[in-house]
């Protein structure tokens, strides 16, 4: 098998979009040969969380620690140099096919009950690629006797055309942001975006070196209810996602890392994660606001979806 598992290509028009079975993720995604996405290989193993499915929880638990019912918790800390866990349990499951088609797929996986999470959800993840761009439908049903804690997002690095992200236009309208420590990137409260104005992209604007690595919510809707984010290139071209109510949250990141530019992927793209809950949303108690967490009922499913378009 390859790195990257099993590779399904979907086609559409002048649309080919390759999802890989590990993680259920967004590989490539390319529009009359344009890249609306950071790609990566078929035999390379994924870069971090690329294009990645997240579930049971998108973003990070705080120290890996959460309490349901008087019940504490203690997750893996997958992103040890902040002491968080990150993006979830299925990111590096390998998912089976469910239907297969020239231009959708439904993949699946099942996270088992276990110390740190103890319940059985049935996760399904359908990519459908038609006139609109790419859907995204996750679906996760409660195998279990009591309610489970569940969020969900994706994690697709955006790409506007050939300038550096510096250069590339964002339209985020979004009223608030929630600031984070510096060095660990937790939880601390809701800000309006007019008092930190770093954040501010409800005009579209250059993002020019602003660093960004923020969760965003009270985002504008249309009269169908659904919220979008645009980013674009200087040469015209450009990306937006957009999803519904399922998802009242979205983290933005300008894809900073470490090594700075002599780092592959350095500000390669930017992450739009649309998200049905906050950072740490499991432990929703700490906060003063609507974390957006949900807990899925024994034999529910609970459902969010989102789309990736070419402008």
């Amino acid at each position: 098998m390859a790195a990257s598992g099993t590779s399904y290509t979907l086609r559409f028009g002048d649309a080919e979009a390759i999802v890989a079975s590990v993680g259920a993720s967004l590989r490539s995604y390319r529009v009359a040969g344009r890249d609306l996405v950071v790609s990566y290989g078929e035999d390379e193993v994924r870069p971090g969380y690329r294009g990645a499915t997240l579930a049971p929880w998108p973003n990070r638990v705080v120290d890996g620690r959460y309490e349901v019912d008087g019940t504490g918790y203690r997750l893996a800390l997958t992103e040890p140099e902040r002491h968080h866990a990150l993006h979830g349990l299925v990111a590096w499951l390998d998912f089976e096919p469910v239907l297969v088609a020239a231009d959708h797929v439904t993949l699946g996986t099942t996270v088992v009950a276990q110390t740190a999470y103890p319940w059985t959800l049935r996760v399904e993840t359908t990519y459908r690629l038609g006139a609109d761009g790419l859907t995204q439908t996750v679906r996760a049903t409660n195998e279990s006797e009591s309610a489970a804690p569940f969020g969900t997002g994706p994690h697709p690095y955006l790409v506007a055309g050939p300038a550096p992200l510096d250069e590339w236009t964002l339209e985020l309208p979004a009223d608030r942001v929630l600031e984070v420590t510096p060095d660990r990137l937790a939880p601390v409260g809701l800000a309006d975006v007019a008092d930190v104005p770093a954040f501010d992209f409800r005009r579209p604007r250059t993002l020019g070196a602003v660093e960004i690595d923020h969760a965003f919510t009270g985002v504008s809707r249309d009269g169908e209810g659904e919220a979008a984010v645009r980013v674009t290139d200087p040469s015209g071209t450009g990306v937006e996602i957009s999803w519904g109510a399922s998802c009242a949250w979205v983290q933005v990141h300008t894809a900073d890392l470490p090594g700075g530019p002599d780092q592959p992927g350095h500000r390669a793209g930017l992450a739009v994660e649309p998200m049905t809950c906050a950072p740490d949303a499991f432990n929703d108690a700490r906060y003063d606001y609507d974390t957006g967490l949900a807990f899925i009922d024994p034999s529910d499913t609970a459902e969010a979806s989102w789309r990736i378009s070419a402008i």
